[in-house]
């Protein structure tokens, strides 16, 4: 990874998205991520608390890599909350991805609230020779 792929992988609190323009009542959340480096993939660990599966969406458009995540209430109808502490909102965050990584590769999965997202670099030219054929 060369510096300018480091620097503008910079770390940030959690915080909530403001000014974030959405169609959803409610508060909208940015997931904290590890940024992790191998020597051929880089990983994103994103840590949404409360999203299944299901209600996770990664798209990908334009180098662009996005994250949505909704959380629900945990209650059931019957039940009332007494005490709430953790807050139910969406998750969203996006990331710009470098021309190095296999865009046609990258690989999610999600596991006790941590997402996990495998981005594969493109593989360097390895030499090689070249037959001739006689025509």
């Amino acid at each position: 990874m060369d510096k300018k792929e480091k620097q503008s992988m910079v770390a940030r609190e959690k915080q909530e998205v403001s000014g974030a323009e959405t169609t959803r009542p409610g508060r909208t959340f940015a997931p904290e991520v590890d940024i992790l480096e191998k020597e051929n993939e880089i990983i994103i660990l994103a840590d949404m608390p409360g999203v299944s599966a299901d209600s996770l969406n990664i798209g990908l458009a334009d180098s662009v890599l996005t994250l949505e995540g909704l959380t629900r209430d945990a209650e059931a109808e019957t039940e009332m909350a007494v005490v709430r502490e953790f807050e139910t909102g969406k998750y969203f965050r996006q990331f710009t991805l470098a021309d190095s990584i296999d865009q046609a590769r990258i690989e999610a999965s999600m596991s006790n609230g941590v997402m996990r997202l495998v981005l594969p670099k493109v593989a360097k030219a390895q030499p090689r020779k070249i037959t001739v054929s006689a025509a």
